[in-house]
């Protein structure tokens, strides 16, 4: 008999349709997987005997034959087990293969039967929906991400006994209920807050912009000034995120085996510290599977770069063209993929190799020579990249030991997102997102800057030999401080304001 089951595939972070197709006839025993399967899926034919053994399901004793069509399209990884296995019941007669119209189905099998967790399940329900289909059978690990998909039901199962049960009729499955995004919202806690930041009020004031318009920020301080615990704080007083932004933030997390067991919408912005000895294609993406790099992990939050003199070169030269564009395209021989990338990168560092260059309380102990060498791991084009620059100085004891409360992420996220909403009506034609995104001619209609701005601007040029990108990108800044101001145009305080985040280029690297 022949059989025919849906199942889905992943490629980078999207789904697709798989049918697995079960041909059984009478013969001399044999089970076969055509279709381009890699190892995992070649596997299968084990898993698949000794979990419907496990279940009471024997094999049938026949020729087997399972297709996973498109049979050009590489398939990867354990999710077709459970699909393998109910369209080999259904070429058996054992199950009624009519019960499975309109119905995906994924999952991996264990040799007890049951059904674990798969990556890309969110991805897989999205594409599921998208070509009309009614409803997806996961693993019960993966049923909270993929509820959140509307329009598609979701059956959870957590053995084969439960799928088998459910379309026989013996045991119906519910479909996963759905919760409303407002309301996961209201349960989302923040890690980090600055109120448990102690000083540091410029260097807070820089944040706020840079949360604000979404800008780059490169931190420049000794030891022990506060920049990490800053940079861990910075999630708390972005945006909320949109469900759109949720759900493809979810999507590149779950395609990269990031999620938990049993976790749904991720409701937090992302936070990501690589180590510094990551490698560039850890960094940005890649490998023989294509898989996401840390710069797409932090898609719509935040990408920490802490010690940045101490990562490879090539790493953060790569990072240059995603910075750039929002996007990482990833192609090797076997796969190919498109990640978004558009976070902002927090970055920090040391004055010189003891950390004390500057520092009005330690005497440094480098030479010119070792500073320079130090400093000049990090190239100028990568430096074009980041908006903001902030010399964080070391807290006075007074502030420490003060009793005087701190300004509550909440309190600026408000303002953040009354900066943000400004910014999202003004350009609500063009779907930029915040000030960071804007396009050059969009810089031009938006940054409109009086005389007074311009000569600024002129003399800042002239004094710094700035480029046309980091002009650029100081209008930008220079936007969002008006806009975190309410003020409809931009004034020549605010370009000041924005100019003072640029002038660490001189101090250290010129």
């Amino acid at each position: 008999m022949l059989a025919s089951i849906t199942s889905m595939g992943l490629s980078g972070i999207d789904g697709f349709l798989v049918s697995v197709e079960t041909y059984c006839v009478n013969g001399m025993p044999m089970f076969e997987i055509v279709g381009l399967p890699d190892a995992a899926v070649k596997e299968s034919r084990e898993r698949v005997r000794a979990a419907m053994a496990s279940c009471g399901l024997f094999m049938p004793v026949a020729r087997l034959t399972i297709n996973l069509a498109p049979a050009d399209v590489r398939k990867e990884g354990p999710a077709y087990d459970l699909p393998i296995a109910l369209s080999i019941l259904a070429a058996d007669g054992k199950i009624d293969a009519q019960a499975l119209e309109g119905v995906a189905v994924v999952g991996e099998l264990s040799l007890f039967g049951r059904v674990m967790g798969v990556r890309g399940a969110l991805s897989m329900a999205i594409a599921a929906k998208e070509r009309g289909l009614k409803a997806i059978m996961l693993p019960a690990e993966n049923a909270q991400e993929a509820a959140c998909v509307e329009g598609l039901d979701v059956l959870s199962v957590s053995s084969l006994q439960d799928a088998v049960d459910h379309l026989r009729g013996k045991k119906r499955i519910e479909p996963q209920a759905v919760r409303p995004y407002a309301q996961l919202l209201e349960e989302r806690k923040t890690a980090s807050d600055f109120a448990d930041v102690r000083g540091q009020r410029s260097a807070k004031r820089a944040l706020e912009i840079a949360a604000a318009g979404g800008h780059n920020v490169l931190m420049i301080g000794p030891p022990g000034s506060g920049k990490t615990m800053m940079a861990r704080c910075l999630p708390g007083i972005l945006p909320d995120m949109t469900l759109g932004e949720a759900l493809e933030v979810t999507r590149i997390h779950s395609a990269a085996g990031e999620l938990a067991a049993g976790s749904g919408l991720m409701l937090e912005r992302p936070f990501r510290a690589p180590h510094h000895t990551v490698s560039a294609v850890a960094l940005v993406g890649g490998g023989s599977k294509a898989r996401p790099g840390e710069i797409s992990l932090a898609h719509q939050g935040v990408l920490f770069l802490d010690e940045l003199p101490e990562y490879d070169r090539p790493a953060l030269e790569a990072m240059r063209q995603p910075l750039e564009d929002g996007f990482v395209s990833v192609v090797r021989i076997a796969a190919q993929a498109r990640y978004p990338a558009r976070t902002m990168l927090i970055a920090a560092m040391n004055p010189c190799p003891c950390g004390n260059y500057g520092s009005k309380t330690q005497p440094c102990r480098c030479s010119q020579k070792e500073i320079a060498r130090y400093l000049g791991r990090i190239s100028g084009p990568l430096l074009d990249r980041i908006d903001m620059q902030l010399e964080v100085a070391a807290v006075p004891v007074k502030e420490i030991t003060s009793s005087q409360p701190e300004e509550s992420s909440a309190v600026i996220r408000e303002r953040v997102q009354r900066a943000r909403k400004r910014q999202q009506e003004r350009a609500k034609e063009t779907g930029v997102g915040c000030n960071a995104e804007l396009t050059a001619r969009q810089v031009t209609e938006v940054c409109v800057l009086d005389d007074a701005c311009q000569a600024v601007i002129e003399r800042a040029c002239e004094r710094y030999n700035l480029s046309m990108r980091a002009v650029s990108r100081i209008m930008k800044v220079a936007r969002t401080i008006a806009d975190l101001a309410g003020e409809e145009n931009i004034g020549k305080a605010h370009v000041l304001e924005a100019l003072a985040y640029r002038n660490l280029d001189g101090s250290y690297w010129k």
